[in-house]
């Protein structure tokens, strides 16, 4: 029997204040809503921060989660599993023959990006953007362009260098002869939801260090293509995933296109490519096929217009269902409006809305959160 949120939430002294979090406590999820402690039930317009792709108990990766329970839990990577191979393959398919290192956070796919540049290339540099996020490790802490981030931890990993989102001239002048990695988000996703343009990205390709996409946020579907990359119309050499490739296991990978520069004993993870999330991440990515992109397409294009309509929301923008608006109001405080009236969202800045819902939302339930917004905008 569940605990009331109240009783739980005595224990919250029992974790580290990391997160400001609201006094809500989650217990249950299916589809595009999830439910509380005490039995209240939300629409999910945040889908854990763009990780439950296909939504909450989603049967696909449920039902290929509990087969490969039923088989194997654990295996170190000094063998082979099958889930892993089938994953690595899948991904191979989308990604034109690229290679998979397979670990357990976003963070950790950049970190492997950062040294598997570094391998290739002997060059330490790296360009970044001004308000990306790449994670909150050392090196992927350093690439983060939000200073506000970096500033309680310092020195980080130095050699990092950004440039402003959508300036060629400030690319060009941050680039050198040492830098071997330049990593963009195709849409900074935590720094405003600002997407990249097409001119943009093909200056970073033409340049001589390797171009990796940090698709944590866009990739496996949430832009309206499997990459975002794929409508931007440049190839990169690196890309990360991580968020909805399991949608919600923890899962993170470095796909590498071309002649590996790793080798044995360059770089590893106890965790990464476990079987059960792995298995899940097959059933995934055999879910984002053309029906389900086509949807993200039609209902991002249906609730960017819609957005653009309320009050107290400006410059509606993004990708797929990656959408983000600037508000009038502290965004902080129409998020925590907005849980309260039953509807769950994101921020992504001091006056940034952002949500990112299931990829699989219906026509009512956009409606839905459409109505909640205007409530609760006034």
């Amino acid at each position: 029997m569940t605990r009331p949120s109240n009783s739980l939430l005595q224990a919250r002294d029992a974790v580290l204040p990391t997160y400001a979090r609201p006094d809500v406590v989650l217990v249950e999820g299916e589809g595009c809503r999830v439910v509380d402690a005490e039995g209240r039930s939300y629409l999910d317009f945040g889908a854990g921060i763009a990780v439950v792709s296909l939504g909450h108990r989603h049967p696909a990766p449920l039902a290929a989660a509990h087969a490969q329970l039923d088989r194997l839990w654990h295996a170190s990577n000094l063998v082979w599993t099958e889930p892993q191979l089938e994953l690595a393959e899948r991904l191979a398919d989308r990604f034109d023959g690229a290679a998979a290192f397979f670990c357990n956070s976003g963070t950790e796919a950049v970190e492997a990006a950062i040294k598997y540049a570094r391998k290739a290339t002997g060059k330490p540099g790296i360009v970044a953007l001004e308000g990306s996020f790449h994670g909150r490790t050392a090196a992927a802490l350093a690439a983060t362009g939000q200073p506000a981030k970096r500033a309680a931890f310092e020195p980080l990993v130095p050699g990092v260098r950004f440039a402003r989102p959508n300036d060629v001239d400030s690319l060009h002048a941050a680039f050198g002869d040492d830098v071997g990695l330049i990593l963009l988000e195709p849409v900074l996703g935590e720094g405003g939801v600002h997407p990249l343009e097409p001119a943009f990205v093909r200056a970073a390709r033409e340049l001589d260090a390797l171009l990796c996409f940090d698709e944590i946020q866009t990739g496996v579907g949430r832009s309206g293509t499997f990459f975002a990359f794929e409508q931007l119309g440049v190839r990169p050499d690196l890309v990360t995933l991580a968020k909805g490739l399991a949608n919600g296991l923890p899962i993170g990978a470095l796909l590498a296109a071309g002649e590996s520069a790793f080798a044995p004993g360059d770089h590893g993870s106890t965790f990464g490519g476990n079987p059960v999330v792995c298995a899940a991440a097959c059933a995934v990515v055999d879910a984002v096929d053309d029906d389900l992109l086509a949807n993200v397409r039609r209902q991002g294009a249906r609730l960017a217009e819609a957005l653009a309509a309320l009050p107290g929301l400006a410059n509606v923008r993004g990708a797929g269902l990656l959408l983000g608006a600037d508000t009038e109001r502290p965004a902080a405080e129409l998020v925590t409006d907005c849980y309260k009236a039953g509807l769950v969202v994101l921020s992504a800045g001091p006056h940034v809305l952002r949500l990112a819902p299931p990829l699989v939302v219906a026509d009512a339930e956009v409606d839905e959160a459409l109505s909640i917004l205007e409530e609760v905008l006034g």
